[in-house]
């Protein structure tokens, strides 16, 4: 969006407000229109269409010009989710973009007041005990004085990965747009950007220490042992290693030689990865840990 603005080019926003029921994605979601193209989804089919329809029509007003705009999936797009959709679309105005790029780069709180000539945002600090002031997908639509407060940056899990190989090359290609904080480790020189290089006792410490899942699965089985033991020394609910059933039932009896209970033993996932997706390549085995992660993000 600033680079779009930077180049002098108009572009609308549009975000989902609130939703109810059955939706296809949740409040907050955003989506950039131009009059030649679009960049991100609020995803429905009609209903995205009917918003780029809109959007465009708001471009030929004046830069601040917005609206809020009720969708019911069913009877009005002829969609079967059900749901009800409630959508801010507004043509964004240079002079008031600065939250653009704080939002970009922070975590805290938006707030939005609605005015006659535009919206006046404020983005703050995540206040404990200040709870946003959503919006609601049904009741009186927002009017000019009225406002609204969204979290932002929120409800990332922290993501402790351990080893650069072929499969968490794969594996942080894909996780960006996931709502997973990456931190990404390993004992080696040539190892991809974004990965802290630590030796071998340093690494062990990071997974004792380690907040969220930790992954493992280094280029030595030695160091893998040592990492496992570690995350399980420390308070890392999932702990997920890369292997074969046979590297698992290794694993399983040194650590139960080594001293270590049923409830640490059942924090290890070995294999990692949904069950049912087939295929050894490295990008097969990152969609099925992705997927994984997501599913236990879910139940957290």
């Amino acid at each position: 969006m600033l680079d779009l603005l930077d180049k002098g080019k108009d572009a609308a926003l549009v975000t989902i407000l609130a939703t109810e029921g059955s939706v296809p994605r949740e409040a907050g979601t955003r989506m950039i229109v131009t009059h030649g193209m679009t960049i991100g989804t609020i995803g429905g089919g009609n209903l995205e269409y009917r918003a780029i329809e809109q959007a465009r029509l708001l471009l030929d007003q004046p830069a601040g010009a917005w609206r809020v705009q009720d969708y019911p999936l069913g009877p009005l797009l002829g969609q079967c989710c059900g749901g009800r959709v409630r959508l801010l679309i507004e043509h964004v105005d240079m002079g008031q973009a600065e939250w653009l790029a704080a939002v970009r780069d922070g975590t805290g709180l938006l707030e939005t007041i609605f005015e006659e000539g535009g919206l006046r945002r404020t983005f703050r600090g995540t206040e404990p005990g200040n709870d946003p002031a959503r919006a609601e997908a049904r009741g009186p639509r927002p009017m000019p004085g009225d406002r609204v407060v969204e979290r932002i940056g929120a409800d990332l899990m922290p993501l402790h990965l351990f080893g650069a190989g072929h499969v968490g090359a794969a594996l942080a290609r894909i996780l960006p747009g996931l709502p997973f904080d990456l931190h990404w480790y390993d004992n080696r020189a040539d190892v991809p950007s974004g990965v802290t290089i630590l030796d071998d006792d340093a690494l062990a410490e990071r997974a004792r220490r380690a907040d969220g899942p930790i992954l493992i699965m280094t280029h030595d089985h030695g160091l893998d042992y040592r990492l496992v033991s570690a995350a399980l020394d420390g308070r890392a609910s999932f702990v997920g290693l890369i292997g074969s059933a046979t590297k698992r039932a290794r694993f399983l009896s040194r650590l139960a030689k080594d001293g270590y209970g049923e409830a640490a033993i059942a924090r290890l996932h070995c294999p990692i990865g949904v069950p049912g997706i087939a295929g050894k390549e490295p990008e097969v085995i990152a969609v099925a840990v992705a997927a994984e992660l997501l599913m236990l993000r879910g139940a957290a």
